[in-house]
Order: structure tokens, then sequence, then C-alpha cells
């Protein structure tokens, strides 16, 4: 049995919209998507031994042979259709504060069963970037997809097969010999991840502060810690006022108050573990005077007064960075006052129907660019958390990008808005973090900081 101890651990919809590290490796334990990304841009087979992209929204899914669920039902052509419509469906999909996140794109679609291995994937828009969103689809087997339980809907073709879940954790046998069976533990503070490592009661611990005595790793999290901007009314809304508030960030400093070192500065709306990320940006520089005269420009010589939206946890340090993001501003004369929400369901549900003041504090977690942009930056979706930005420049690129299936010149048109969003800046970029992670023995993550237990193991 291999024990692994993670801030949580609990059952879940699987087709649930989710960029937790946590849900993520129960996930990938469990079941298998159509197609796997291992880096921007990149993807390898899933259940989809091969695909062709016949246009921006035809995409034709060839299975791998003999894929069965844990139940013993085949894994064929009518089975994963069967679960793709269900991830279309606007019930399924929730994230926190939005519900159907994965019906913004497959709503309305078809999926023609072309024989029992191959699938045909018609939407109703053009979208390039279907693999992103099909990458991130658990394929549920057929029994699972009207269960009542929650437990009863965990059938998949992974290695591993749920077992039990009660609170202290999730339990699964491998499927095939040679495997060991994997226990997880839901222990919310890294004290105590780590004690239980000490203690032999588990093999790895996830985001601890420490690893002395452990083999270690050091894991890049793309969650990109932000601050969204309201650019629908007040200063914000002002160009200017919103590149000045990017030049007043000294992230260098703010990394090291807050999080003692442990993360990346973040000089562009996405990481460079996204598709689109141009190295050779420089970044929007941290510049106080020029701030300051950009400030002046729009009519606030004399100075600027904000108000935050701010929550108590996801992210966690924010009770942290409150106090250093109002010292950085006020050093360019910007006086920030915060409006204290501790319901963080609550606090999404506002952000999403915009009920903020000037900014608010966020995360940005989805390594799809393409749904960055969608759901943030796109003034005609609106979607979850957009808050009024509008650049036609970035729009039309967008459109283009949407109906591009070669990969290069896509990346190239994603860079070009990587560039004119550092120009025009939708939001305040702070940085992502970098976790520590412990073992007895193996470890391995994926690209997008999930705790690779295939790798582990040798599933």
């Amino acid at each position: 049995m291999l024990t692994i101890a993670q801030t949580r651990a609990a059952l879940f919809d699987p087709q649930d919209c989710t960029d937790s590290a946590d849900a993520l490796a129960l996930l990938d334990a469990v079941f298998d998507p159509l197609v796997r990304r291992v880096g921007p841009g990149r993807f390898v087979a899933g259940l989809a031994e091969d695909w062709v992209q016949e246009d921006a929204r035809r995409t034709l899914f060839r299975l791998r042979p003999g894929a069965v669920f844990h139940d013993g039902t085949a894994c064929d052509a009518a089975a994963v259709a069967a679960s793709l419509m269900r991830m279309a469906d606007p019930a399924v999909g929730a994230t926190l504060g939005a519900p159907g996140v994965w019906a913004q794109y497959l709503a309305g679609c078809e999926v023609e069963v072309v024989n029992s291995r191959t699938l045909r994937l018609v939407t109703t828009r053009d979208i390039a970037d279907i693999l992103d969103i099909v990458s991130a689809g658990a394929v549920m087997a057929p029994a699972a997809l009207a269960a009542e339980s929650m437990a009863g809907r965990w059938i998949g073709t992974g290695p591993w097969r749920l077992v039990s879940a009660d609170e202290a954790g999730v339990e699964m046998a491998p499927v095939r010999a040679g495997l060991p069976g994997l226990r997880w533990l839901g222990i919310a503070e890294a004290e105590g991840r780590l004690g239980a490592l000490q203690a032999g009661t588990a093999d790895i611990a996830t985001r601890v502060g420490e690893a002395a005595g452990f083999a270690g790793a050091d894991v890049v999290d793309p969650t990109a810690i932000i601050c969204l901007l309201n650019a629908a009314r007040g200063p914000c809304a002002d160009g200017r006022v919103r590149k000045a508030l990017a030049m007043a960030i000294d992230r260098a400093a703010m990394i090291a108050a807050v999080t003692q070192g442990a993360a990346d500065p973040l000089v562009g709306f996405v990481s460079e573990r996204h598709f689109g990320f141009d190295p050779a940006a420089p970044g929007v520089a941290f510049d106080p005077a020029g701030a300051r005269a950009l400030l002046a420009e729009a009519g606030y010589a004399g100075g600027l007064a904000l108000i935050a939206d701010w929550p108590t946890r996801l992210p966690d340090e924010a009770p942290v960075l409150l106090p250093v993001l109002q010292a950085q501003l006020a050093a360019v004369g910007v006086t920030l006052t915060a409006r204290i929400e501790p319901d963080r369901v609550r606090y999404a549900e506002r952000v999403r129907a915009s009920d903020i003041a000037d900014l608010c504090l966020f995360d940005s977690s989805p390594l799809s660019t393409f749904r960055v942009l969608a759901e943030k930056i796109d003034s005609r979706v609106a979607g979850s958390w957009w808050l009024g930005y509008r650049n036609p420049a970035i729009e039309a690129l967008i459109d283009q990008a949407r109906v591009v299936t070669d990969m290069a010149a896509r990346e190239a048109l994603y860079r070009r808005c990587y560039r004119l969003l550092q120009d025009d800046p939708a939001w305040l970029t702070f940085y992502t973090h970098r976790r520590v992670a412990a073992s007895r023995g193996k470890l391995a993550f994926r690209d997008d900081g999930v705790l690779d237990i295939r790798t582990i193991t040798g599933a």
C-alpha cells in the first residue's frame, strides 16, 4: 500500500471543472481522458490512440483497443460518446462560483459514433483548442453517468479502482498485478502532512515546508495569483491606471514577504507553462516613477483611492498579501482599502456577478490559454470571470486562433495576445507558487504540478 498525504482527499463529481492538484491526482488514478496534456500545446494518447482535427469544429478520435471500465463494461465509442455528452450538460462541470464550465464549449455538440473504436466530436462553434477541453474530461462508465451516490460515479478505466472513501481519506485498489494499492489522506496542515511522513504513516507528503531526511521535489504550481481589475467602471476602466498599477508591483519584494521566496514572478497574463507564453516579451517592469507619471496623466496626480474586495482564503496567503500590496501601491500615491469577505463561495459568486469595487484578489488556474482568454478577456463572451475589459485587437486575434488548427500558427497568435496584454493589462499579475513535496521513495510530478502517481508506480 502506498499512502499519500495531501491537503484534501475527498470524492467529487469526476467531471467537475477543477485545477486542484489534490483533486487531479485522485482523478488521474481512476480515470483516463481521451488525450493527455503533457506540456504547452503538447498532447499524447489517453483513451484515444490517435486523432485528427478535420477542421476547427470536427475532430475524429480512434480509441485504443481493449479498454475496459472497472465494472467490466467495454470502453467503446458509444460509452465515450455518452460521457462527452454528459460533460456538455450545463448541470455538469461546476467549479467554485461557476456552474457548467464545459457547456460553454460543448453545449449543442454532436458526437457521431463511426464504429466501435471511432467517434467524431462536432462542436457548434470553431474551437481549434478542443484538445484543451477533452483532455480535462474524465471518461466515466455508462453505469456511472447517472449514479446517485458520489462513489457510484467513480468508475473509470485507470490503473486503480475506488474501494472506499470517508472523512479520513480515499482508498483504491490496483486493477492489475504489480501495482500497489493507494491510500490518500486529507491532512489540512503542512505540519501534519510532514508529521505523517516522519511517523511512517505516509509514504509521500505534498505541500510541506521542508523535506529534510527524505527525497524532495520543488514543484511548480502554475496557478497564477492575480488581482482582477474592474475595467467596466471606476478608475480601472482607464488603461493608463491599469498599466500604472502594474508598474507599481515589485514582485520580487512581494514574493519574499508573502511566500518567503517560494514563488516565481508572473510577468504576463499566463505563465511559462502556458501555450503562447512569449519568453522574449519583457513583462511590465517595476517602475514607480513611471507609474506615478501615468497616474498623473490619467488625472490622479494628487492621489487615487481604490477599494479591493478580498477573501480570507484561496489563495490562503490572502491576509498576508493584502498589506504588502497596500504598501506597494501607497508608494505611488494609491490608497487601497479592503472589503473582506470570509465566505469563499460567496466571494466567488460575487466576482462572477461582477459585484466588486475596483479590484479583487483572485487566482487564474486553467492551463488552457484558450480558456483564460475566453473566460476572462473576451468581452463578447463575457465569461464567468470577465470584469469589463475590452481590447478589439486581442479579440481579433482570438477569432483567428479559434479557426487555426495548425499548432505553430496558433501559438504565434497567442504570443501576440501575450504582448498586447502587457501593453494593456487586464489585471495585476503577481506570482506562481513553488511547493515542496517529500517522499520515502520515488517522486514525480506532471507539468501542471499534479503528483504523477502513474510514473511513480510504473503504471
